[in-house]
């Protein structure tokens, strides 16, 4: 569970399951409030858990790519029924209220 505990690796999770390929400035605009140093540590644990891949393209400046690795894109289902479950305990607390 380590692997997608933390701040920002579900919300980094999704945006490359909507959007497939997103370079590191991508990441930063969709994701404001994170610094470059802690994208580059959640992209790179991301990574090594496999899943996700970098490809890093030979152009001048490099071009760097992320996007999911078949084994992270097993986690769609996985996070889809963690925020019906989540909406799900919301609506269970406001009627404890």
């Amino acid at each position: 569970m380590d692997t997608i505990l933390g701040k920002w690796k579900i919300p980094i999770i999704l945006y490359l399951l909507k959007n497939q390929t997103m370079r590191f400035s991508d990441l930063q605009k969709v994701l404001p409030e994170i610094s470059k140093k802690m994208l580059s540590k959640n992209l790179k644990e991301l990574e090594e858990d496999d899943l996700i891949t970098r490809t890093v393209y030979p152009t001048v400046p490099p071009k760097v790519e992320y996007s999911l690795t078949e084994h992270g894109k097993e986690l769609e289902d996985i996070i889809d029924s963690l925020h019906k479950w989540g909406l799900r305990h919301q609506q269970h607390l406001s009627k404890k209220a």
